[in-house]
Parts: structure tokens; C-alpha cells; sequence
């Protein structure tokens, strides 16, 4: 999978100076648009648009300071209708405008081409199984959380602690589907995996759709596949390495590709650093020319 990738971004690199379509950029990796972006952001450590508008910036900083073009001509080559949306995007990446720059010879920040390979660790054992599961429904509450890799997520711990007792026994109450127990859902709401990124994040149980908690919130799953992981150590630590493990070193080598659907995570409460077992649920289907397709 990983040389698929590399082959559509050199793709990517040759059309940075027009429009990109990006589902035929992920055709040459043989997956879907949802999946390369979504893995994109997980091996390369940023959003795949904040990439592309770092390379086209890299590329017009050279044109700026050679002199050679004007200002907006440089613009409309890198797909910018117009100088003051060019001098935004030149700015968010360089500090300073292309006028400036040009006047002053200014020092640019250069993005270089990214090409992707892994390095297997051996960080995080990656036990796994898959499950096909029918339609459920998710109730419980909802909040909105920024994504946190490393360390406690505050928000999210502030979620759990605010839930009320009779919200809990009611959600006990429901519980009876796989995924057994309370359990957390992430619903990303971009296709950013960057610490900050904001998620809908949910405490509740899983049932099925004809459950009706009108005291509660409701997330309705579709049926599809999972890959579920199971994971013993201490918490949050292991479980943010498997995470990021999940999708620069799994989804790489297995054949298997990301869909959009919930991902749903088990653990029962602990101490910080305390070991404990946790099991996460990711959403997956088989990848396209895969063996059994």
C-alpha cells in the first residue's frame, strides 16, 4: 500500500499548479478518498490540504523571489483567484507577504516532498480480530473534544465526570450489544488527525435501533466491518500508541482500508499510568483488489 501512496503524491506534486482531484489522486493508491486522507494525516502528521497548500507555497516562494513573473501571475499558476486570497496562503506559510518578500529577498519556510515508509517498532502488540456487525445505536452523551495523542485529554476526562448517576444507570440499563459495557466513540469531524482537531466524542452503550432514551443522545450506526484490537497497558499511554500504530503500521500492511463509521473504544477506568485492558474498535472494509474481492 505504502508504494501506491508514494506513486499518488508524486501524482499530487505534478498538479500543484492546478486543480487537484483528489479521488483520482486516491485511485492511483487504490482506496478510497475518505481513507487516503484519513492516511494521510495519520502517517504524515497534518491534513492532507494543510500538505498541499505548504508544497504550492514552497513552489511559489521560489517564483517570488526569482522576479520573473508578477505577483499575480505567480497566484493564478498556484490556483489562487485572486492576489489577496495568494497573499493569505503565502502568509499562513511564509510569515510574510509575497510583496514584502519579493521587496526584501526574505528567508521563505520550504515544505519538502513527503514520501512514506514504515518503520515497525514493535511498540504496541496489534491483536486483532474482525467483526461484521449489524445496524446499532449508540445513546448516551455528546460532547465536543479536541484530539489529544499524548497524555490525558482533559476535556474528555471532564465529560465523563460530569455525567449524572441517573444518566449512567439508565445507559447500564440499555446496555446488552457488542460492543458489551460503557463504552467512548469518536466521530471525527475532519479528516485531521492533529492534536486540537475537534471530535464529537461519546460515552454510552451500544443497542439496537429500535432503543428509544429520550433523556439521552443517539448515534445511529450502519452495518459494515470492524478490525478490533485488544490492548493491555498503561493507561492512556498504550492505548494513544496503539491508535497511532492502527494506522501507520496496520493499515499499510493488511488489506484493509478506513471507512467512515464511529470509532469506538472499551477500557475500564484506572488510574493514570495504571496498566489495564482496553479494546478499540475501527471501522474497516476490504480494501480494493485485495485477496477474496
Amino acid at each position: 500500500m505504502l508504494e501506491r501512496m508514494n506513486q499518488a503524491l508524486d501524482h499530487l506534486e505534478g498538479c500543484l499548479d492546478r486543480e487537484i482531484d483528489m479521488a483520482e489522486v486516491a485511485g492511483i493508491a487504490a482506496v478510497s478518498e475518505y481513507h487516503f486522507r484519513r492516511l494521510f494525516s495519520a502517517l504524515a502528521g497534518m491534513p492532507l490540504p494543510v500538505y498541499v497548500r505548504r508544497r504550492r507555497m514552497t513552489l511559489a516562494g521560489a517564483e517570488v523571489l526569482a522576479g520573473e513573473l508578477t505577483l499575480l501571475d505567480v497566484a493564478v499558476r498556484y490556483g489562487y483567484g485572486s492576489g489577496e486570497a495568494f497573499a493569505r496562503a503565502f502568509r499562513s506559510v511564509h510569515g510574510i507577504g509575497p510583496g514584502e518578500a519579493r521587496r526584501t529577498g526574505a528567508v521563505l519556510t520550504a515544505q519538502p516532498r513527503m514520501s512514506f515508509r514504515v518503520v515497525v517498532e514493535g511498540s504496541t502488540p496489534m491483536r486483532y480480530r474482525i467483526v461484521e456487525k449489524e445496524p446499532f445505536r449508540v445513546v448516551g452523551r455528546k460532547a465536543r473534544v479536541p484530539l489529544v495523542h499524548e497524555g490525558v485529554n482533559a476535556a474528555a476526562a471532564a465529560h465523563l465526570e460530569n455525567l449524572d448517576q441517573q444518566a449512567i444507570v439508565r445507559m447500564k440499563e440499555l446496555a446488552g450489544r457488542e460492543p458489551e459495557g460503557i463504552l467512548s466513540a469518536v466521530v471525527h469531524l475532519t479528516d485531521s488527525r492533529e492534536d486540537g482537531a475537534e471530535v464529537d466524542y461519546w460515552i454510552g452503550v451500544a443497542t439496537g435501533l429500535e432503543t428509544a432514551a429520550e433523556e439521552l443522545d443517539a448515534l445511529d450506526v450502519p452495518a459494515g466491518t470492524w478490525a478490533v484490537f485488544d490492548n493491555h497497558g498503561p493507561y492512556p499511554g498504550a492505548l494513544q500508541d496503539l491508535w497511532r500504530d492502527v494506522f501507520t503500521q496496520w493499515f499499510p500492511s493488511n488489506p484493509y482500508t478506513s471507512r467512515p463509521a464511529p470509532e469506538l473504544l472499551l477500557t475500564r477506568p484506572v488510574e493514570i499510568g495504571t496498566e489495564t485492558d482496553s479494546q478499540l474498535w475501527i471501522p474497516v472494509e476490504r480494501a480494493s483488489g485485495s485477496p477474496g474481492e
